[in-house]
């Protein structure tokens, strides 16, 4: 199995939050590589999967997760993750902005959004 790559999610209060983490993290060299207006995601321009995303919600899934992983095999991870019998809060699914994911709860009660790019 591959992992390419983790993201910590940081649920904020508002769309106005997403300018001040942005300026914030821009000090540090993040760069915003995707806005959608309720989810942001700032990355490395040296290191592109060294990133950090907010989000004011979660307009696709029905709880903000706490952190994202992203697989080369989602579909994989998807079939060994119900197989073992840990709570999935959210049935894999592809989203219209091109990923397909799921959402599990690790044992310590963090949500993990599972995500893979096409197919």
């Amino acid at each position: 199995m591959t992992i390419r790559r983790i993201v910590p999610d940081i649920r904020i209060g508002s769309e106005k939050d997403m300018a001040t983490n942005r300026d914030f993290y821009g000090l540090l060299g993040f760069e915003e590589v995707m806005n959608q207006g309720w989810v942001m995601t700032l990355a490395s321009p040296s290191n592109p999967t060294a990133q950090i995303s907010f989000l004011t919600e979660e307009r696709t899934a029905p709880v903000v997760p706490d952190l994202s992983v992203e697989v080369e095999d989602v579909d994989a991870v998807y079939a060994r993750v119900t197989a073992s019998g840990a709570e999935v809060l959210r049935e894999l699914h592809d989203e219209e902005w091109g990923v397909r994911r799921f959402f599990v709860r690790d044992p310590n009660g963090r949500v993990v959004n599972v995500l893979g790019h096409g197919r």
